[in-house]
């Protein structure tokens, strides 16, 4: 039988199944069969084999968009499975709400530590994080559900120094009159997220004197400031405008644009979450590029329009793929549309569902 072959870096060889079973898995191949279910040519369970069926998607997948059916999984290959097929496992850092191969790769490593295999589909959730916690702890590391250098070096197997306390997160103390969105636009975060930190809803009163604790990445305001941040380029007013201009061309409810857009950055585009999202629209860079590749045919400008163009042109697609309904087309934004096919909502997408209903037709 052909095998697969798949580039790996050299500081990242050994991130595939270790143990009696090493000859026969490959988080390697697993992220690749999530890639392919994805794209319908895999309907077995991801088990890391490199299989008949593995080999008889991949070239079918192949085949279908114009790549040379080879067997062998080079960039063009990875290139077009989309957002699942890149980057390889150790390249950045992963946490909640990351998206693609790699977050495949961790999670079907992550079986072994109470991940469900239901759940190995390249999108990092709270279950994710839950059994990355459960491989930190038991390696010695800051069990903090985020992988990085130190992660990736303990999934290789590599020697990981000593154990370094993580340092103690930035907090925030709320004062009169201050609110989730109100305090998430002087710090230049995202409201969610800083809800979600203190595991606190965006409809939840918070009280003067409080402490919030910050999203990592926060930078701390300047001593003797209130955490105000120095004057956008762009107004609130100005975005706005951006969202409803883009929202009649792609055929929008610029109502529920403006609601997903207030909810993910407050209408700010210096916003920028743990995980890599940026701008108005908090936008994965994977996603915007795939945006651009599939649906829009040219590159877009790095600006707060270019961000809005690209996130309404999303929101559209989503829509169109569940049918006009709203809520699922939230959901996918959230979650991923190929999870809430397969999966269903969760919790937490449910409530992120909820909350922007609610504030469709207030911002």
């Amino acid at each position: 039988m052909r095998r697969l072959l798949i580039p790996l870096g050299a500081a990242f060889v050994a991130l595939v199944a270790s143990g009696p079973a090493a000859a026969a898995t490959s988080s390697s191949v697993a992220a690749l069969q999530v890639a392919l279910r994805a794209q319908g040519h895999y309907p077995a369970a991801v088990d890391g084999v490199d299989g008949p069926l593995t080999q008889t998607g991949l070239t079918s997948f192949q085949a279908r968009v114009g790549v040379a059916p080879t067997g062998q999984v080079e960039r063009k290959t990875r290139r077009a499975l989309g957002v699942l097929g890149m980057p390889l496992l150790g390249q950045r850092e992963l946490g909640f709400g990351a998206v693609g191969w790699d977050v495949s790769s961790l999670e079907f490593r992550l079986v072994a530590f109470g991940l469900s295999p239901k759940a190995v589909d390249g999108r990092f959730t709270a279950a994710t994080a839950k059994a990355l916690t459960r491989f930190q702890a038991a390696r010695s590391l800051a069990a903090d559900g985020i992988a990085g250098k130190r992660t990736f070096e303990a999934l290789a197997g590599a020697k990981v120094g000593s154990f370094t306390p993580p340092a103690q997160p930035l907090t925030y103390t709320v004062k009169q009159g201050d609110g989730f969105y109100s305090i998430a636009a002087g710090l230049g975060i995202s409201p969610l997220l800083l809800a979600k930190q203190n595991g606190l809803e965006l409809t939840v009163v918070i009280v003067p004197g409080q402490k919030l604790v910050l999203p990592t990445g926060t930078k701390a305001p300047r001593s003797g400031s209130s955490g105000a941040s120095p004057p956008l380029a762009a107004s609130r007013d100005a975005v706005r405008a951006s969202i409803d201009r883009w929202s009649a061309i792609y055929g929008v409810d610029p109502k529920l644009a403006r609601a997903t857009a207030w909810m993910e950055s407050g209408f700010r585009q210096d916003v920028v979450s743990s995980v890599g999202a940026v701008g108005v629209m908090q936008l994965l860079p994977e996603t915007w590029t795939w945006v651009e590749q599939v649906m829009l045919g040219t590159t877009t400008p790095r600006t707060y329009d270019g961000n809005v163009r690209v996130g309404v042109r999303y929101l559209r697609w989503l829509l169109d793929q569940f049918n006009g309904n709203a809520s699922l087309a939230l959901a996918g934004y959230y979650q991923g549309a190929q999870a809430v096919r397969d999966r269903g909502l969760f919790d937490d997408t449910k409530r992120y569902v909820a909350i922007i209903l609610k504030l469709y037709g207030t911002v």
